[in-house]
């Protein structure tokens, strides 16, 4: 067995040994069984219910297992989906929307293959999966079989860890490595790539259950070093303008009640990146929504003024920080990782801390309540007036033009009538609006961050409505992004699965027509999807489900009642003005504060007053000493 070492494993290069030390009760005893059954058994006792795939060739061994396991109403079923990006997809949904592992099945070759794109939509977001893909016997690895390619190989970039299965006695103690390794530390996708001989072969299996397992070279920090606690304490005490920067990691960790214990302690306020959504409350008046690209004008100007800046759990990635070196210039900086290689990788900490978010919050507010609160009430309020102005001055927009309906529109309508729903979204324009406008809670907010992935949306929607079967699935599509894994429609209409689709449909690929519009001189080369477009209620016919269009704002508010009261799938098509760009932006190479889009122009920076990170004090612009203290501004 070959294992791949990314930055927060350590694992030694072993073949056909264990790498683990592994736990086994004496009591067992061996029970004959196939490969096949062995990796079976092995995930019922992880915990999986659900497995998203789809057979093929060198992966029937395990399904004919899989077969024999369903008839036998052990508990797991599996979820045929039309494609297999669409099982890795839907094992990602899955995964997001419960914390759990997600678990997908695909065969050698082109089934491997196509799971790549979904693997590394995880990758970058950090979602825990284990991928298990059929291999060609091992007699005839390397001799270029038929439908042979080398998955382990061809994933290594994009998977926490893999394994090749070169003998049917390791299944068990290697699903239980990829099940610890998926879902601790920095959560990612494990591959499990099962050789079809031995899915076939017999042995006397032995079970290893969840925790039995342990890792020498795989320990990851998960509670924070105590005087790096205490230095950020002191910190948070002597801003005057602290700003929470909350990311994906705050959401893994389930951290969201700590996070606003913390904000409310201190009178911080709260912004997220794209993949922090639902981390915090954005009804609540501290929350500023959204940062970075497509970000609030008030979340931007607010990192940019900041004393402090306490990230936690985010990784300061290029669509929120903008020109990375006049991002937060002005703040001294507290960062709260698991995963050690992002702490200073794109910006070094005053104050590094790596742990699990939530248990860092944790002590961080046992040791604030153990010492008394020391800081006065009111030490924000200027801020926070000054941030409230802002939000009066540069709110989010809804356009209402007389001859259309506004993408927007579509979005707001829909979260009145569904506040509390899972919402997924596929990639464009229609993302960065529901981004702005959805107001989702923990784990309700599903969509690909990091690789951006069209043609998400749909099998995600699937994956997060089999985890939550009566709970309001909807996902938020564009008309070029909806035909990536338009297929899936299959799927929901074979396990009846009550997911809402709504298309935001402007004819074109929304966001690219706007960067072509903005920075390539008008030149919409093969960017519009007009003609081609399926009629979406005729398809939706085609999969027996409901298909509605939407074409005006007088049709809007009874056509989402009528799709959400409506038992069963149902796709909308709605018609969008086709030229409404998603605003603010900030384009590419400029600092968060220079947003384009906003309904007026800020004032210059100049104006503005420098506050002292050592006093406090209020200094003029042009100030390069505090006249207070003396510290350098």
């Amino acid at each position: 067995m070959t294992v791949r070492l990314p930055s927060q494993i350590s694992l030694p290069q072993i073949e056909n040994e264990s790498i683990s030390n592994v736990s086994v009760s004496p009591a067992v005893t061996p029970k004959r069984a196939s490969g096949g059954f062995a990796l079976l058994d092995s995930l019922k006792r992880h915990g999986v219910e659900y497995i998203f795939g789809y057979p093929g060739g060198a992966i029937l061994p395990i399904y004919d297992d899989l077969y024999k396991v369903e008839a036998a109403g052990n508990g797991i079923k599996h979820i045929l989906v039309r494609h297999e990006q669409g099982a890795a997809h839907a094992a990602d949904g899955y995964a997001r929307a419960t914390g759990k592992v997600g678990v997908c099945f695909g065969t050698s070759g082109p089934g491997a293959t196509n799971l790549v794109t979904g693997i590394a939509t995880a990758y970058m977001d950090s979602i825990p999966m284990v991928i298990v893909t059929g291999q060609v016997s091992r007699a005839v690895i390397g001799t270029d079989a038929f439908q042979e390619t080398d998955i382990y190989g061809i994933t290594l970039p994009i998977v926490k860890h893999s394994y090749v299965v070169r003998d049917a006695k390791d299944m068990a103690r290697i699903v239980a490595e990829a099940f610890h390794i998926a879902s601790t530390g920095r959560p990612g996708p494990v591959l499990i790539d099962v050789p079809k001989d031995v899915a076939l072969e017999e042995f006397d299996y032995v079970p290893v259950e969840p925790g039995k397992v342990k890792l020498p070279g795989y320990r990851p920090t998960v509670k924070g070093n105590p005087r790096q606690i205490n230095a950020a304490i002191q910190l948070i005490r002597e801003s005057r303008r602290p700003l929470l920067y909350v990311g994906g990691g705050a959401i893994a960790s389930g951290a969201h009640e700590e996070i606003k214990q913390l904000a409310e302690l201190f009178n911080i306020p709260v912004s997220t990146t794209f993949m922090g959504i639902g981390a915090f409350d954005e009804h609540h008046p501290l929350s500023l929504g959204m940062l970075g690209m497509h970000g609030t004008a008030y979340a931007n100007f607010a990192v940019t003024d900041c004393d402090l800046l306490i990230c936690v759990g985010a990784r300061f990635d290029d669509r929120v920080t903008g020109k990375l070196d006049e991002f937060a210039t002005r703040a001294k900086v507290i960062h709260i990782d698991i995963d050690p290689a992002e702490v200073g990788k794109n910006r070094v900490p005053d104050v590094p801390i790596v742990g699990d978010v939530r248990k860092v919050l944790l002590d961080l507010l046992r040791r604030v309540q153990q010492a008394g609160t020391k800081d006065t009430p009111n030490q924000t309020q200027e801020w926070l007036n000054l941030i409230n102005r802002w939000k009066e001055e540069y709110p989010l927009e809804v356009p209402h033009h007389a001859d259309s309906m506004s993408p927007q529109e579509v979005i707001v309508e829909i979260a009145r009538q569904a506040p509390d729903a899972y919402y997924t979204t596929d990639v464009g324009q229609h993302q960065m609006w529901s981004a702005q406008f959805l107001k989702n809670g923990p784990r309700r907010w599903i969509s690909s961050g990091g690789l951006g992935t069209m043609g998400f949306g749909l099998p995600a929607a699937i994956g997060a409505k089999v985890a939550f079967p009566d709970e309001q699935v909807i996902c938020i599509s564009g008309d070029a992004s909806f035909q990536m894994n338009l297929q899936e429609l299959g799927t929901a209409a074979q396990y009846g699965l009550n997911v809402k689709t709504v298309i935001i449909n402007n004819g074109w690929q929304g966001m690219v027509r706007q960067w072509q519009e903005a920075f390539y001189g008008e030149r919409y080369s093969c960017s519009n999807m007009e003609v081609g477009m399926p009629d979406i209620e005729f398809l939706a016919k085609a999969y027996g489900i409901k298909g509605m269009v939407i074409k005006n704002r007088e049709e809007l508010k009874e056509a989402i009642a009528e799709m959400l009261a409506h038992d069963g799938p149902v796709i909308v098509n709605a018609y969008v003005t086709k030229d409404e760009n998603c605003y603010p932006m900030v384009a590419p190479g400029k600092s968060n504060a220079q947003m384009v889009g906003l309904r007026r122009q800020p004032k210059k920076a100049s104006l503005e007053p420098v506050y002292c990170n050592n006093c406090g004090a209020k200094n003029a612009p042009n100030n390069n000493f505090c006249p207070e203290c003396g510290t350098k501004l």
